[in-house]
């Protein structure tokens, strides 16, 4: 009796075998791939709510941050943009149904359609982000921050607008530059210079009675705390640091916990978002090659598909997380 198993044999055999919820390996490991992501973004978001939570008394309000609109410089438009950041990443979501759906039937000309208006959505949603990072990262109106580590920000008390410190800010034409490694004390480097020292933001809001500053401490109405003359020159002249907008140690936002988590979970989901473009990129040329047609399925884009519903679903959260609550 022969030992010989010929390998049309064994193939034959691991295609009778029953597959696991009737799905492929293929599907399966993209399944395990975004269950383990998906723990990863919970455990970022838990950590993001415990500090909050623990700060909330200081926490930033959003529509106070994330006010800009391209094309529409000084309107004051919160949350308009990530709105409509979130519907376009949403609107890919759909084309991807479509695509998926178009594979299932062997229409390549949809599945190429659908597939391209996913990946201009993708990149537009990369792109505004990158955007919204920008603006978040260069500040508008700047701020103080006192030698306690709290964040001030000014207030014309006439209309209680918030005055960005080149409204106010006297001008010193005092030069000096910027530590770097070559040339800094003892060859260490700093962040960038603020346009404004502390001495000409002190001067200037000195010679204007109707400024006051609000501290980054909230009411129990949800409003910042603002202070009222005498306790403003109290609170300015304790400041040590001119802040402009946002960094890993500092925003003129409020609380730096906020910038920190900003930047690292919107960071990390727009690193997804930016890698799903790139594959579905890579899956939109080999569909024009006619690579899935010759093999009769298109379970690549349904794989893909996958991933990128996923990353949709989980840009809600963050969404949720960051801007509406």
């Amino acid at each position: 009796m022969s030992s010989t198993i010929s390998s049309t044999q064994i193939q034959s055999e691991l295609n009778t075998e029953p597959k696991p919820l009737d799905a492929s390996y293929g599907k399966l490991m993209m399944w395990f791939f975004i269950v383990s992501d998906a723990l990863t973004f919970t455990g970022f978001l838990i950590s993001y709510g415990f500090s909050r939570f623990k700060n909330i008394d200081s926490w930033p309000i959003a529509d106070e941050v994330f006010t800009h609109f391209p094309g529409l410089h000084g309107v004051d438009a919160p949350m308009y943009y990530v709105a409509l950041m979130t519907f376009i990443l949403i609107f890919s979501s759909v084309t991807m149904v479509l695509a998926v759906d178009a594979g299932h039937h062997n229409q390549k000309d949809r599945v190429a359609f659908y597939m391209f208006l996913t990946i201009i959505g993708g990149a537009v949603f990369v792109g505004s982000q990158a955007w919204e990072w920008k603006n978040f990262i260069k500040g508008e109106y700047g701020a103080l921050e006192t030698r306690g580590g709290m964040i001030i920000q000014f207030l014309d008390s006439k209309n209680n607008k918030r005055l960005a410190l080149k409204d106010f800010a006297s001008y010193n034409p005092e030069y000096r530059e910027q530590h770097k490694s070559s040339n800094g004390l003892w060859f260490q480097s700093e962040s960038a210079l603020p346009n404004y020292s502390l001495e000409e933001v002190q001067t200037g809001f000195l010679a204007d009675p109707s400024i006051v500053v609000r501290i980054e401490k909230i009411d129990e109405k949800g409003h910042k705390i603002i202070l009222n003359r005498n306790q403003s020159i109290e609170k300015v002249m304790q400041g040590e640091y001119v802040v402009e907008g946002a960094n890993l140690i500092r925003n003129e936002y409020g609380n730096r916990l906020f910038a920190d988590f900003f930047f690292f979970i919107t960071g990390f989901h727009g690193f997804h978002v930016f890698s799903g473009v790139i594959i579905n990129l890579i899956i939109f040329i080999n569909v024009l090659l006619g690579t899935y047609e010759r093999r009769g399925h298109y379970e690549m884009v349904e794989k893909v598909g996958l991933y990128w519903h996923f990353v949709d679903l989980v840009w809600v959260f963050v969404f949720t997380f960051f801007y509406l609550v």
